[in-house]
């Protein structure tokens, strides 16, 4: 673990914490560990509007610089879709721990090429969406969105920087009790720091705002962490003892606070009665319009021939709403592997709180299977395949 700063001055003037993240992707393109960087960048300069660049120049890489925390593009679909899962070229790929975890399930898939990727891992305590963000900043902070230069969440808090220089401070709880804040899937992430990356990057365990905490999670970050220090590009010193503690302490708090959320998200469908859930989503299910939104946003679904499309003879075509088979089939069919991104709650134009469903389902899975998505490459999902001693029990007829 270690304290990192770019010594380039002008990406410390840029970047928020130190600069580091930014220097690494510099070095990997100038040493040519890569062939082009993936990371996101502000749409014409909109911080509420971030999109995927694909960079292969490393002075460009410096206007990816900064958190945009109203923006959640989906990049292990982008990477599977317009990258050709990387089976042709080497990417550094920045990414928030539920885009390392995709990636990672779309890896077992053969969807993507891991051997080609670097992953550059961010800290995440959650994202919020444009444009609740625009009504929030008007509504509870009195703020001009377009004087808004950067956002930061932080032991409960939500701090907004403006172009005057000035800071204001609001209780994340209160804002998000009134509908304001994160995105549902964020209040309940229990995994903010990317191990499963091959580093993890922030800045809980600094005391100095232009430093970077990077833990290192693989031998290949190992070395890049190294090789960028030989290079010039970043200094590095170990990290103390107090600034791991706290770095510690900062997630545990962060982690309770998501488990306190699934709490109450998961406590009003678990309490109903079965004839209640019953009528409560066959009512959800019939606001669909099947517009295969949440089929195309999840990272997760790869077929290549959907067994939803009307031509399969599965569910029915023509008909609005669709037959219940085509939201429990998805839900069957992605929820062993959930990484709790939300994509699919964000394209649903009908708002049907799919995700909840999904990851709902998903932590029940684990208290059987103990499979966390994402986390291992090695490690299959657990509707997918079958073990030895799942072979062995009674009842069990397997034929090959």
């Amino acid at each position: 673990m270690y304290i990192a700063q770019a010594l380039d001055k002008d990406t410390v003037e840029k970047a928020e914490c130190g600069g580091a993240v930014t220097a690494l992707l510099r070095f990997v393109l100038e040493s040519g560990q890569a062939d082009a960087v993936l990371a996101v960048e502000a749409r014409d300069g909109n911080r509420f509007d971030g999109e995927p660049v694909l960079l292969s120049d490393a002075e460009a890489v410096k206007g990816t610089a900064g958190a945009l925390h109203c923006a959640s593009p989906n990049i292990a679909r982008f990477i599977k879709e317009y990258l050709a899962g990387s089976f042709d070229r080497r990417l550094a790929v920045v990414v928030k721990p539920c885009d390392a975890r995709a990636i990672i399930e779309l890896v077992k898939r053969n969807q993507i090429d891991r051997d080609n990727l670097l992953l550059i891992g961010l800290n995440c305590t959650g994202t919020l969406p444009a444009s609740t963000a625009k009504q929030m900043l008007r509504e509870e902070f009195e703020i001009d969105p377009a004087d808004v230069i950067g956002e930061d969440i932080e032991d409960n808090k939500l701090t907004i920087m403006t172009k005057d220089g000035k800071q204001k401070e609001k209780d994340l709880a209160e804002l998000e009790q009134k509908g304001y804040g994160r995105r549902d899937n964020c209040r309940r992430c229990d995994i903010n720091i990317p191990l499963m990356a091959d580093i993890a990057c922030g800045k809980w365990g600094t005391t100095d705002k232009n430093t970077t905490f990077i833990e290192v999670c693989s031998d290949r970050g190992a070395e890049l962490v190294e090789k960028a220090a030989e290079g010039g590009y970043i200094k590095v010193e170990k990290a103390s003892d107090s600034a791991v503690l706290e770095r510690k302490r900062k997630d545990e708090a962060a982690v309770q606070l998501a488990l306190e959320q699934q709490e109450k998200d998961f406590a009003e469908l678990r309490n109903m009665s079965d004839e209640e859930k019953f009528s409560y989503w066959v009512e959800q299910f019939g606001r669909c319009i099947k517009c295969f939104g949440c089929r195309d946003a999840c990272p997760i679904c790869y077929c290549a021939e959907c067994i939803l499309e009307a031509e399969r003879g599965f569910v029915p075509g023509g008909e609005v709403p669709p037959n219940i088979l085509f939201p429990l089939t998805r839900i069957i069919h992605v929820m062993d592997s959930c990484v709790n991104c939300g994509q699919c709650q964000d394209a649903c134009p009908m708002e049907l709180p799919i995700a909840r469903l999904i990851f709902m389902l998903n932590k029940d899975l684990y208290s059987i299977f103990k499979y966390v998505p994402g986390a291992d490459a090695s490690e299959l999902p657990p509707l997918r395949s079958i073990d030895d001693n799942e072979l062995s029990m009674e009842g069990v007829d397997v034929t090959v």
